[in-house]
């Protein structure tokens, strides 16, 4: 059963909201700047709140962070409030936490209804990559890398690919006032997408994180840096970089992750005002370069495996040309929209960079 709400969650008026036990699934991003209290607040201020199921570190801790739960506390809930901000990309730490708790309620008989308080992807509705062709990371939602969908119609879409029957509903974006009287990026969504200008970066810049360059996690700029210490950016020409997108040579000292605490030389990506940037094509490019100048450069095989896409796969081991790694791209861009459209819950459709 799905249902799409107009009113903010506070003026729902459902009997498991305010007469039943009530967990919150969420991250800072709850905070509500209108009535100054986070979302569980609410709960509790009701005598309604059971559980509150949030990020296991603090919430500027440098490293991966996830929310952790299990079926057993799911069932001693009669619903569960979702409000995360996600960043538009599929592998979004956050993100594939509520996919596997849409996962593990569509695997129960009986459990929580799932209240999902929605909003606006900061990407806007631009599609890049593929939907997973192989076995992918459990939890990863099969929709393209940056999949132009707001978080209520990612649940719609992946319980819909589930066929669940358990009771889904989305409060829609424009019920949300919560931010509207701060600037956007105010609060993180997490400590490794600090801003805006990093979310743009992150469909390609986040597979970084599974070779052996670092994309400047622990620094104040993750995924708008590249760099280790044996990068030599004075010995070798600029790496490919399309119009609108500047290749700055600098240095970093990461505080976490790969070549903590240690100086790494690299580039600063720098986009140009109103550019197309397509993070993914500019990643994949940018690691055959990297690949066929570089011993020390090393693709993990965590890689494949969040790609999972053997075409792309096997362009980065060289084997194919970028012209085809475009055009494939490109179909399964279109082939993703058309199946995408489907579950939008708002006027503004997916759409890709012509």
């Amino acid at each position: 059963m799905f249902s799409f709400r107009t009113t903010p969650i506070s003026e729902q008026l459902d009997k498991s909201l305010l007469q039943g036990r009530v967990g919150c699934f969420c991250t800072q991003n709850c905070f509500d700047t209108g009535t100054e209290r986070y979302l569980w607040e609410l709960f509790k201020e009701r005598g309604r709140l059971a559980k509150v199921f949030a990020p296991r570190e603090t919430e500027l801790t440098p490293g991966t962070n996830h929310i952790e739960f299990s079926q057993e506390e799911l069932l001693e809930l009669d619903a569960v409030v979702v409000e995360i901000q996600d960043t538009g990309v599929r592998y979004f730490n956050f993100t594939r936490d509520v996919m596997r708790l849409l996962s593990t309620r569509a695997r129960m008989d009986e459990g929580p209804a799932i209240y999902v308080i929605d909003h606006f992807n900061p990407l806007g509705r631009i599609v890049e990559g593929t939907m997973p062709a192989i076995e992918a990371d459990l939890w990863t939602p099969k929709v393209a890398h940056r999949h132009g969908l707001t978080l209520g119609e990612l649940c719609n879409f992946y319980v819909g690919e589930l066929d669940a029957k358990f009771p889904l509903h989305v409060v829609s974006a424009r019920a949300v006032r919560s931010h509207a009287d701060i600037m956007p990026w105010t609060i993180a969504p997490s400590s490794d997408l600090p801003g805006m200008f990093s979310c743009a970066m992150y469909s390609g810049g986040g597979l970084w994180n599974n070779t052996t360059l670092s994309p400047g996690i622990g620094t104040s700029r993750p995924y708008e840096y590249l760099g280790a210490p044996w990068l030599k950016p004075d010995a070798t020409p600029l790496p490919p970089h399309p119009e609108g997108v500047i290749m700055r040579p600098c240095s970093f000292t990461p505080s976490a992750g790969r070549y903590a605490d240690q100086r790494c030389l690299g580039y600063q990506i720098i986009l140009r005002p109103g550019a197309q940037y397509h993070s993914l094509l500019h990643t994949l490019e940018m690691m055959r370069w990297f690949a066929e100048r570089y011993s020390q450069f090393e693709m993990l095989p965590e890689l494949h495996v969040k790609v999972a896409d053997p075409v792309i796969s096997e362009y980065l081991r060289g084997g194919i040309t970028f012209d085809i790694v475009q055009e494939h791209v490109k179909a399964e861009e279109q082939k993703f929209i058309r199946k995408a459209k489907r579950y939008t819950l708002y006027d503004e459709q997916p759409y890709r960079i012509k």
